[in-house]
């Protein structure tokens, strides 16, 4: 999985990585964080998409495989959040975990339905 960041308050940065601490151990249900997004079969979005990020992160997703997987995270990168620019996302995800920021339960099954995708697509 590969984190972008679109901008945002760091509400959500704090309950993603929530998800890799003891209590929540993401890594148990194979979900592993990579540093490049080369590597990545599941994109995790965060924040509202300030015009700068939005040019810089379209081009990183280019940079995924096909058959990605995209989660946006939050109400920033579900809905635009507080910071609406229209009523539509800020870039199309495949699946979306509401909340402000969302729980760590709530991501790990919108992970966990993204590798479900995955899978599937095999």
């Amino acid at each position: 999985m590969f984190h972008l960041s679109l901008g945002t308050c760091n509400g959500c940065e704090i309950e993603v990585l929530t998800l890799m601490t003891p209590r929540f151990d993401a890594e148990r249900w194979g979900v592993r964080f990579v540093k490049s997004p080369r590597h990545a079969d599941v994109v995790l979005l965060t924040g509202c998409g300030t015009e700068r990020a939005l040019k810089r992160s379209k081009r990183v997703l280019d940079q995924i495989p096909e058959d990605k997987v995209v989660v946006a995270v939050g109400a920033c990168a579900c809905s635009g959040g507080i910071f609406k620019q229209g009523h539509k996302p800020p870039l199309k995800a495949d699946i979306y975990v509401a909340g402000c920021p969302p729980k760590p339960e709530a991501m790990l099954e919108g992970i966990m339905e993204a590798v479900r995708k995955c899978c599937s697509k095999d």
